[in-house]
């Protein structure tokens, strides 16, 4: 039986406002997914530590036998690499170039962009810079083929920077220029990374040979579409539900992801009865969460996706940790 105090409790419930629920549901949620965090970090850092692995290997079973260029800075390291061997004759090592060209970008990401994303760039960084010396150059090439090699780099490469990105870090350098100006001056710069790179595969090509330069535009085209393909942080969905319990759904949908809805009432042209159409625009990675709180209070629910191409406005992105 229910006493004065719980009838108050129930009463107060139903008095606050509704918007003043949806953000301290949020507020719960985004407490719930910090008391995991330790979980989820040693989660990230495997998979950082698994990626780098992978990237150093890449650089010498694919990227120098195919003699080809990753982007950023490790492909300024490579290719400083190469003119000291081919001009200077003498091997420099790869771990103090990656450190050296990483150590400026590094302190501007961890100023500006995520303490926590910064840390765990540099973890890669370092890993992937100290495997790249340390693991043996092959005694056979995986293949003669320079047009394999720049396929299935680029590929393993992409997939291995996915990886990286979505366990909250980046591989560093360019990426670390470009996000500082981004989050400073409230513009896109990744353009500008790609004059960067395609500054570096000139040089490459015109001290090298043009044919390695264009192998490494495939190897990176390669590595951009495994990038779009598992990496979807940016990426805009507009997703339209039809349902027949409105408040349920938009508050499930708005106490994780802090994306307000629009409720439209609509009649269906068939039954002629009366429906709800929810509309909401969500990143691409939050998706599947959304979709599986939908069906959870209304397992009826019709649910369409589309791609947006744009969005103006205000839209809230979770910002760097």
């Amino acid at each position: 039986m229910s006493t004065d105090n719980d009838l108050k409790n129930i009463q107060a419930e139903a008095d606050r406002p509704r918007n003043k629920k949806i953000d301290d549901a949020y507020a719960a949620y985004v407490a719930e997914q910090n008391n995991m965090r330790i979980r989820s970090d040693a989660k990230s850092l495997f998979f950082v530590t698994v990626a780098s692995f992978i990237m150093a290997a890449n650089i010498k079973f694919f990227i120098n036998q195919g003699g080809l260029l990753p982007g950023g800075v490790n492909g300024m390291a490579i290719l400083l690499q190469r003119i000291a061997l081919k001009f200077g004759g003498f091997e420099l090592p790869f771990s103090p170039l990656s450190l050296t060209l990483n150590a400026i970008p590094a302190y501007l990401a961890f100023k500006t962009v995520g303490k926590k994303f910064t840390a765990y760039s540099c973890i890669c960084i370092v890993l992937m810079s100290f495997l790249t010396d340390l693991i043996p150059d092959p005694k056979a090439a995986v293949t003669d083929d320079r047009l394999l090699l720049s396929v299935f780099g680029g590929i393993i490469n992409g997939g291995a920077l996915s990886m990286i990105l979505n366990s909250g870090a980046s591989s560093g350098g360019s990426d670390f220029v470009a996000m500082y100006f981004s989050v400073k001056k409230g513009i896109s710069t990744w353009n500008y990374v790609l004059m960067f790179n395609a500054v570096i595969i000139l040089i490459s090509g015109v001290l090298f040979g043009m044919d390695g330069a264009l192998y490494t535009i495939i190897f990176q085209f390669c590595q951009t579409q495994m990038l779009n393909t598992f990496y979807k942080k940016y990426y805009k969905k507009t997703v339209f539900i039809i349902t027949d319990k409105p408040e349920a759904v938009t508050d499930g949908i708005m106490s994780i992801t802090h994306h307000a809805t629009t409720v439209f009432k609509a009649e269906g042209a068939y039954t002629g009865r009366d429906h709800y159409v929810v509309y909401v625009i969500l990143s691409a990675d939050e998706l599947h969460q959304v979709r599986r709180a939908v069906r959870g209070v209304d397992a009826k629910a019709f649910i369409n996706v589309l791609n947006s191409e744009n969005v103006f406005g205000n839209f809230f992105i979770k910002p760097v940790s």
